[in-house]
């Protein structure tokens, strides 16, 4: 009897002995953040309420792809504990991200790409859809790349080739078609995954993958070419110029596809961060206002590293033809005094360019802005390197 009572009270100092221990060396884990502290009070309506009343949901795109990578820094320089957190869903596309933006229970913003909407309304999918949007900013231009064998040089030379545009509900389709369109080009368009599709066409067995990205695009730059393939080029001709903007690829970006020092001219379209076009009176847009004066108030953080290299082509008062912004986002602009300075410049340009006078039409004069667009970013990023 006595050596079981011994070996219990002995059981018990060692216990204790441990507990003195944990006490000297752990620490209380519900001290080491208010993330852990709401999971350990989990069930409650407090918490409950706060988890839901500051997270802003962003649908995002597919895996690789820079929508995902803008979601990914948005969530990592705007966290604020409790006060504002954003939480990106990873989506399919364009395309698809409209659809959840409209209708998709507890998706706040998404991006989009500038060129989607129209296409709906312009195939009858959508009617007014632009009046259930509206826009927080527009990010940075998206390439269209073109991977083809080098006896392909243009993109006009697809006519007839059977070429992949990756899947119907992403972004890169709309584009691709609507291109086409305009240009008159007759291709064999299938719908095939990007990773699949460039391997079908080493094989042999479609003669182009077209991507719409911002550029260095991951499944482009990763793409192993054994000297059979390059990027074909894009002409910026006249029926683009009215929704596109003339953009280059260069080594720098792609030199598994473009030699040392050459260039490739290109298109590109804007990718929009884009909202459901809320009642001011709603906590939703309570939320989405939020964001924005997060956003833009730590907007200067995003534009250097680590953060992806295309937010150095972001202005956030850029206008954005055709669309609404967001009225909490053009106010935040107006009281800071962000003005779109890209299109003042261009105006005095205008006024010293003796070819301003022969501009025939609205059209031409919008073309030419977006080409000064184009080379106004480029010499925005250069003078931030």
């Amino acid at each position: 009897m006595r050596y079981v009572l011994g070996m219990a009270a002995a059981a018990m100092m060692m216990v204790c002995g441990l507990s003195a221990r944990a006490e000297q060396t752990e620490y209380d884990p519900s001290r080491v953040s208010d993330s852990l502290k709401a999971i350990f009070q989990f069930g409650s309506a407090s918490t409950k309420q706060a988890l839901n009343a500051n997270t802003v949901t962003l649908i995002t795109g597919t895996i690789g792809g820079t929508y995902v990578q803008f979601g990914a820094d948005l969530a990592s320089v705007l966290d604020d504990g409790n006060k504002l957190r954003v939480l990106p869903i990873v989506g399919r596309g364009s395309v698809q991200s409209v659809a959840d933006i409209l209708f998709l229970q507890g998706v706040d913003l998404g991006i989009v790409r500038a060129d989607t909407l129209d296409y709906l309304e312009r195939k009858g999918f959508a009617k007014d859809i632009k009046k259930q949007f509206t826009y927080v900013t527009k990010l940075y231009n998206e390439e269209m790349q073109v991977i083809a064998p080098k006896s392909i040089a243009t993109l006009k030379e697809l006519e007839g080739k059977t070429v992949s545009v990756d899947l119907p509900n992403g972004g890169t389709f709309v584009t691709a078609l609507t291109v086409f369109e305009r240009l008159g080009i007759k291709a064999n368009v299938v719908y095939i995954e990007q990773r699949i599709a460039m391997e079908k066409l080493k094989a042999g067995e479609i003669d182009a993958v077209i991507v719409v990205g911002g550029k260095p695009y991951k499944s482009v730059s990763t793409f192993v070419n054994d000297g059979r393939f390059h990027l074909a080029a894009v002409d910026y001709s006249k029926p683009l110029q009215g929704d596109y903007l003339p953009a280059t690829l260069s080594s720098k970006d792609y030199p598994n596809l473009i030699k040392d020092g050459e260039t490739v001219d290109t298109i590109a379209v804007p990718a929009v961060l884009a909202a459901y076009n809320w009642d001011p009176k709603t906590d939703r847009y309570r939320k989405i206002a939020q964001f924005v004066d997060a956003f833009f108030t730590k907007f200067p953080a995003l534009q250097h590293p680590p953060f992806h290299p295309k937010w150095k082509e972001v202005s956030l008062a850029a206008p954005l033809s055709g669309w609404n912004r967001l009225p909490v986002a053009q106010q935040w602009l107006d009281s800071h005094g962000v003005e779109p300075v890209t299109r003042q410049r261009f105006e005095a340009f205008l006024r010293q360019n003796p070819a301003a006078a022969k501009l025939s039409s609205d059209t031409d004069r919008e073309a030419l802005f977006r080409q000064f667009q184009a080379w106004d970013a480029a010499q925005t990023r250069s003078e931030k390197k």
